[in-house]
């Protein structure tokens, strides 16, 4: 579970992570806001030098989990703890924490070197010592050209830049980012996305990211922690999020993932699911299977969604489209509806609506969970 998370870490040279990171434990934390309990017995355990993605949708409590670390909430109950000491009440200016927000809050008046300028100049620092670290977090963010613009002379990406430097400038230990890239068009976003894995890698800074993406979770954290509901559903690297999602609400929210009923009995060290739809019976892994029950719901990713043309099959093409190197169809069996997406292959024929198919499943990757 903890691969990706370690060989990110490992790419950052041990001191300097020992010299500018921090550990972030959030211990059976709950915030509530009078009947409402926007988070509730919340526990996770971020390393130094960790980028960790708090995912989830509106309303998970993402953001709120985010604000406590930061000092801007205070917990109803549970402790924080950064390098091993309680922080619940101590004040937000003095955590000492960079944090980045989706709304830039630059100082229209300043120019782009005297917003970087600013967390030096409150930190007491004066003259040459300000210029060169101002001069190095420009370059950072490949803004040094830009130094003498004001905010509205820069766009909306350059302007993100300026934030993400007016942060890191005086080397926080723990680097919190508050969806900084929502503004952003997806092309930038993406840009924008593989610059600040970089600058991590380079800085060696903790950083907590909250997003609604899944996508830009996956693809930039060490480790996701999934939020529903005030609760954590699941903290693990993005692999693990995507291959064994903890429920069904994972299942459902990290990727594609189409649902099915079964019928489920022991098979030795598998159990059988029989898909009465499909007309299929198969072995899942044992593993994979999440509930006692005789009946469950079996996940699926698309791409183990195999289809083949046949004039009494099972399913009924609803929809396809083609996407160039990959085409995705959906098909449908009854009142149930499962999408296939698969390689496109010089001699990989196309599916249209209306064609009859036959309906394979690699079942050694699907989850089984309770009926809900």
């Amino acid at each position: 579970m903890m691969t990706g998370r370690m060989e990110s870490v490992r790419d950052i040279p041990e001191a300097q992570v020992g010299r500018r990171s921090a550990g972030v434990s959030v211990a059976n934390v709950s915030k509530s806001y009078g009947a409402f309990k926007a988070l509730d017995d919340v526990s996770l355990t971020v390393e130094p030098g960790e980028f960790v993605a708090l995912l989830g949708p509106s309303g998970s409590g993402k953001s709120t989990l985010l604000m406590m670390i930061a000092g801007f909430e205070t917990p109803s109950s549970g402790d924080l703890l950064v390098k091993g000491i309680r922080v619940n009440d101590q004040p937000a200016y003095k955590r000492g924490f960079g944090v980045v927000f989706q709304r830039y809050a630059l100082f229209p008046h300043m120019t782009v070197a005297e917003n970087v300028a600013y967390p030096l100049f409150r930190r007491g620092l004066r003259g040459k010592e300000v210029e060169a670290e101002v001069a190095k977090a420009l370059d950072l963010v490949a803004l040094g050209a830009l130094r003498n613009r004001l905010p509205a002379q820069l766009s909306g990406g350059q302007q993100q830049r300026v934030a993400l430097a007016r942060a890191l400038v005086f080397k926080p230990p723990l680097l919190l980012m508050d969806e900084p890239l929502g503004a952003l068009d997806r092309k930038l976003r993406q840009q924008l996305q593989l610059e600040i894995k970089q600058i991590h890698r380079q800085i060696g800074s903790t950083i907590i990211f909250v997003t609604h993406d899944q996508e830009e979770a996956l693809s930039m954290a060490d480790r996701v922690a999934v939020l529903e509901g005030g609760r954590l559903q699941q903290f693990g690297s993005p692999r693990d999020l995507y291959e064994s999602p903890a429920s069904a609400f994972v299942a459902d929210f990290i990727g594609e993932t189409s649902f099915l009923p079964v019928v489920l009995s022991p098979a030795g060290t598998d159990i059988n699911a029989e898909i009465a739809a499909l007309r299929i019976r198969s072995a899942i892994p044992i593993e994979r299977v999440l509930t006692r029950s005789t009946s469950g719901r079996l996940a699926i990713r698309p791409e183990n969604v195999q289809l083949r043309l046949s004039e009494d099959g099972s399913a009924r093409v609803v929809e396809s489209a083609y996407a160039g190197t990959t085409q995705v169809v959906l098909v449908e069996v009854g009142d149930v509806r499962l999408l296939s997406r698969s390689q496109m292959t010089p001699d990989r024929q196309l599916f249209h609506a209306g064609q009859r198919v036959e309906v394979d499943l690699d079942t050694a990757h699907a989850m089984v969970y309770p009926i809900e």
